[in-house]
């Protein structure tokens, strides 16, 4: 614990010793004004070296129209632009050994209004970097009154089942973050809570398939950032977002921003109500040494379920280089679902020998509470120089309970049981970094990071007896409490020669991970302390092309859904447990690409090798005798896999536009559980592609395809899915609003159909999650403009670790 610490403190003040050390600074100041002498407030002000170019100071004027910096003796120029005056340039400043103040700086107004400005260049749909893709929400038609959890889906090599588990290149070991962080709005038990998530809240989502050391080492397969939207923009701005739809479909959101010389306050918020009907069925057959039997299962199921999140908080720039932000995330919703599943039962000739309906009535109750505070400080002199620290506390609640009925026609027999299952989470983050540049294009980074979560989860079921009185199944009646705490270390360099660029890390993360069933005194431990090192080289080769070589070593620990062995009971002849034994997964990534850019289009491909041990697979063990299954993870396999990804970006005329992206992989997978060899080897594609036409300048259609090809699994197969979506958009109120109707899955195609084969048991499955939706959405822009013209990007999100 010293040892912690000491490294807390020795990274906290490392760069309050460095900034000891700098070289005294003096104060640039003037006063901004139009041609008639009224002062400009809340103007742009950029201060550049004359030497490069290269930015050292930014700000804005005050109410007064001043503005100050602290800069380092050099050589300077100012910028200076404000909505409808020309930008104004201050050439020569020379700062020696005093303070300077311009004096009065006129500017003169524009000779074209703002109103005519036209804007010539747009964001890209997806933006292709070497290192990540930038998946810009807003420009996808089909996206707008989504939520998270369906715009993932729309995302290129991402995938979303009915459960809400999200794969990335077909595996589910992927890290999601909110702003670079883990958050309250991804759920304690699943990913299923971005469900909650209004996509309305979203600026962009980051696909990182090979972080950096600067990121947690979680996440075998890469990281999905979602950035929220947070404007900047001075004054007051705002976007609202109304959606109504069949089946039940109902939300709005809002993001808006007040911004002055010294503060900038910022506040979010999304409600929704969903009903979602949906069904399946289901042929099990039973082969043993003497007895064989079949049931067929039909599921019919309808969830509906209400939620509401808000979130405020201020930037107080406390200098021109230092911001104080302060931020609280309140996230709560209700759930009513009715799930109606009937057995029909057959003997070994094929005659239907006993119908059971079971009725599954539940209700389910979600709070989060997340409080954030940063510390961002750009060192004079030098903006690339920072120093970053966070705080972050969440407390999440979950409650869920079901009453069951289950009758037996065939014996007019009637069984009642019931459920509760709550679960607790406290979550701490400290986390700090620094980073130092060095030449022209170097840059030094070191960081750490401390994380401790505590989850504590109650589960028990009753069954009422003859008499009317509710006794408990002693196999479903324990508490599980949870607790991990991740220390972790980093270190990074990187810099450009010429058209060489290379970036190599060094990560260390201490894990110490305890489960504990407290009724029946089982615990395990977990103390282990890894080395996770990461490498990036890339060389120019010209303007447009641009190679990359990559590689990261990965852990994937095992979350709290697939340690707490307490089981799904609303099927009582498939129990969904698991396993509180489970090891984390290691993997080593490597990854060849080439990105080409020629300004209309981009086309990013690259072929990726994975070598994981110790992989996670749930597997299916049965009871022939009563037909019952249990399906439990298990540390099952190694896995190879080899794969070709390609992301095609291209703008063909002003009026269409086109994205395609297809991945392509073999992965062979080898282990064996209870002495039985279980082993796969598959070859499977995934594709979406999307057009994009405008009509009469106002009018926007798009049509996109999803395609996911059939997978051989080490128990069976996944069979293809595939879905067609349509979204039309008009501009409305001169431009300041926006009108869409969008159809998703139009041909009610997106069904999860598989097949499990092993010996004694089949098993072939088909379930549609939910049946085609219809949206019509309506976003009003307060003092915004359409969100397509590319903008300064602020990166805090990707910097976080």
């Amino acid at each position: 614990m010293r040892l912690a610490m000491t490294i807390i403190l020795l990274f906290f003040y490392l760069p309050v010793l460095s900034q000891v050390t700098e070289s005294r600074t003096y104060a640039l100041s003037g006063l901004v004004t139009g041609s008639k002498g009224v002062v400009i407030p809340y103007s742009s002000v950029s201060l550049h070296k004359i030497a490069d170019s290269s930015q050292v100071a930014a700000g804005a004027t005050d109410e007064k129209g001043r503005f100050r910096f602290s800069i380092a003796p050099g050589s300077y120029f100012l910028k200076i632009s404000y909505l409808t005056y020309e930008e104004k340039r201050v050439s020569d400043i020379i700062i020696t050994n005093k303070d300077m103040d311009l004096g009065t700086i006129m500017m003169n107004t524009a000779t074209k209004l703002l109103t005519e400005v036209v804007v010539t260049s747009e964001k890209k749909l997806m933006e292709l970097d070497l290192d990540k893709r930038v998946y810009n929400v807003s420009l996808d038609v089909s996206n707008i009154g989504a939520n998270a959890s369906e715009i993932l889906s729309n995302i290129p090599s991402v995938t979303v089942d009915i459960d809400g588990n999200v794969s990335l290149r077909g595996s589910q070991g992927v890290r999601i973050l909110i702003d670079g962080k883990p958050s309250a709005l991804t759920g304690i038990r699943s990913t299923d809570a971005l469900r909650n998530l209004q996509g309305a809240m979203i600026e962009r989502i980051e696909v990182i398939t090979n972080p950096s050391s600067r990121y947690d080492a979680a996440g075998e397969t890469g990281i999905i950032n979602f950035i929220l939207k947070k404007n900047r923009t001075i004054g007051f701005n705002g976007n609202f977002t109304g959606t109504a739809g069949i089946p039940g479909n109902f939300s709005a959101a809002y993001s808006i921003n007040y911004r002055t010389q010294k503060m900038n306050l910022f506040s979010s918020f999304g409600t929704n109500y969903r009903r979602n009907p949906g069904k399946g069925s289901s042929t099990q057959q039973f082969t043993g040494t003497d007895t064989s039997f079949v049931y067929d299962q039909t599921n019919n199921r309808t969830r509906r379920d209400f939620s509401v999140n808000l979130m405020a908080g201020i930037d107080y720039y406390i200098t021109p280089n230092t911001t104080l932000t302060g931020s609280f995330l309140i996230d709560g919703g209700r759930e009513k679902n009715l799930s109606k599943i009937l057995y029909e039962d057959f003997d070994q000739s094929g005659q239907l020998v006993r119908n059971i309906l079971r009725t599954d009535n539940e209700k389910a109750k979600e709070q989060d509470t997340e409080v954030s505070l940063s510390f961002r400080k750009k060192f004079p002199g030098n903006n690339d120089k920072e120093w970053i620290a966070d705080f972050k506390w969440t407390n999440s609640g979950e409650t869920e309970s079901s009453d069951y009925t289950q009758e037996n026609f065939t014996t007019n027999e009637l069984l009642k049981q019931r459920s509760g299952n709550p679960a607790y989470e406290d979550n701490i983050l400290l986390q700090t970094d620094y980073v130092h540049p060095f030449k022209e294009d170097g840059k030094f980074e070191i960081g750490f990071k401390g994380t401790i979560r505590t989850i504590t989860n109650e589960f028990l079921v009753e069954e009422q007896t003859g008499s009317g009185n509710w006794v408990t199944l002693p196999a479903f009646d324990n508490n599980m409490e949870f607790t991990e705490k991740v220390y972790a270390v980093y270190t990074m360099m990187g810099n450009k020669i010429k058209q060489f660029s290379y970036q190599i890390g060094l990560r260390g993360e201490l894990t110490d991970m305890r489960t504990g069933l407290v009724k029946t005194n089982e615990v395990n431990k977990r103390n282990y302390f890894n080395l996770f090192p990461s490498g990036n080289i890339a060389y120019e080769l010209n303007e447009k092309n641009t190679l990359q070589l990559s590689y990261s070593y990965r852990i994937n620990r095992p979350n709290f859904r697939n340690l707490t062995p307490f089981a799904d009971f609303s099927d009582p002849r498939i129990y969904f447990v698991g396993n509180p034994n489970l090891n984390p997964e290691f993997s080593h990534s490597m990854e060849v690409g080439h990105l080409l850019d020629w300004g209309k289009g981009s086309l990013l491909s690259g072929i990726y090798y994975r070598h994981k041990k110790g992989v996670v697979e749930r597997i299916r063990l049965l009871d022939t005798v009563t037909g019952i299954s249990n399906i439990i993870p298990v540390n099952l396999s190694t896995q190879n896999d080899i794969g070709i990804e390609m992301a095609f970006s291209l703008t063909v005329s002003d009026w269409w536009k086109f994205n395609s992206n297809f991945n392509f992989y073999h992965a062979v997978a080898k282990g064996a559980y209870n002495d039985i060899l279980l082993q796969s080897q598959t070859t499977t594609w995934t594709n979406r592609t999307a057009s994009r036409m405008t009509f009469f300048k106002q009018v926007d259609f798009q049509a996109s395809l999803n395609y996911q090809s059939p997978r051989i699994t080490t128990q069976g197969k996944d069979l293809s899915i595939y879905s067609i979506d349509l979204g039309l958009a008009k501009d409305v109120f001169k431009g300041k609003g926006t009108l869409t109707l969008n159809v998703r899955d139009l041909l009610n195609s997106r069904r999860r159909r598989s097949i499990v084969d092993i010996p004694g048991y089949y098993s072939k499955s088909d379930f549609l999650w939910r049946p085609r939706q219809i949206t019509v959405t309506l976003n009003f822009r307060l003092n915004q403009q359409k969100i397509e013209k590319k903008e300064e990007r602020n990166d805090e999100g990707g910097m976080d670790n």
